[in-house]
């Protein structure tokens, strides 16, 4: 199992030495120091409406909304860089009741020092959660299983990040993350080899962080992100988040987008959890 962690870090690595390398061989401009942000939201609409449709069916609507938000101040001596992203869908079936297809808060700030190379210093922190509760579905009736908060994820590390381009960065380092739960701390917080149920879990370890993007033509970009983090008591059980994003312009105000997830947490569960979603929508930048 870690061996295949260690080939998605060396596969994002060595495609951003890539870009990296080919950058490099191109006229160096001048830095431009200051603020650069960026907030795009976007939003994808399903609906389907049938009456008297003799070949069977049912009506269904979907919809999905997503904002991305990046604010970075670029100086001669240090790099800040921040990023929100927030994540929402709904959809329904029939007359069963509405599911939540999407949910996610994601925060993180990095404070990079520059030493006039490739190799710098960082410390960081980031956040993750939910807006609202979720339901295990595969069960009768549907079992709450997370809220917000609920569990709650905080990572602090510091540590060398290397960043060859605009294009690519990774950082490795020494982190902390936190687990905060309450009413589903069992499950999520709890140390098992105690009476008491905890609902708040601090533990030690290792993380790298590896973010990729790249045009791929005109129209369509790809973007990634590869996060891991070992506790240092049990290297084996690696936490993996993996994010990957391909979208395409077709118009001004339309996109077109495709989103894989892997994230795997032995904690919770053995087995690794997938997520995947083609959208098309309005997509709209705010700055």
């Amino acid at each position: 199992m870690q061996k295949q962690w260690i080939f998605l870090f060396l596969f994002c690595f060595a495609l951003g030495s890539a870009v990296a390398q080919d950058a490099e061989e191109k006229k160096q401009e001048e830095p431009v120091y200051g603020w650069e942000n960026k907030f795009i939201g976007t939003l994808n609409l399903t609906q389907t409406s049938l009456s008297n449709w003799t070949k069977g069916g049912d009506n269904a609507w979907s919809w999905q909304a997503n904002i991305n938000g990046t604010f970075t101040e670029k100086q001669e001596n240090f790099n800040w860089a921040n990023t929100i992203q927030l994540l929402y869908g709904n959809s329904k079936i029939g007359s069963a009741d509405p599911k939540k297809s999407d949910d996610q808060i994601f925060l993180e700030s990095v404070y990079t020092h520059r030493l006039g190379n490739s190799v710098n210093p960082y410390v960081g922190v980031s956040l993750m959660t939910q807006f609202t509760t979720g339901y295990d579905y595969q069960v009768e009736p549907p079992v709450a299983v997370s809220g917000f908060f609920d569990p709650g994820y905080i990572r602090e590390g510091l540590g060398i990040e290397y960043s060859p381009s605009d294009q690519f960065n990774t950082r490795v380092g020494f982190a902390l993350r936190q687990t905060v739960a309450n009413i589903y701390a069992e499950r999520y917080s709890d140390d098992p080899e105690t009476e008491e149920i905890e609902k708040f879990s601090n533990k030690p370890g290792a993380e790298s962080v590896t973010n990729f993007n790249a045009n791929l033509s005109e129209l369509i970009v790809y973007v990634t992100k590869l996060e891991l983090f070992s506790e240092l008591k049990s290297i084996d059980d690696t936490v993996v988040r993996w994010d990957n994003v391909i979208s395409s312009k077709v118009a001004e105000y339309i996109s077109v987008s495709f989103n894989f997830k892997l994230y795997y947490e032995p904690r919770v569960s053995k087995m690794r959890q997938l997520s995947q979603t083609l959208a098309v929508g309005l997509t709209y930048s705010f700055l």
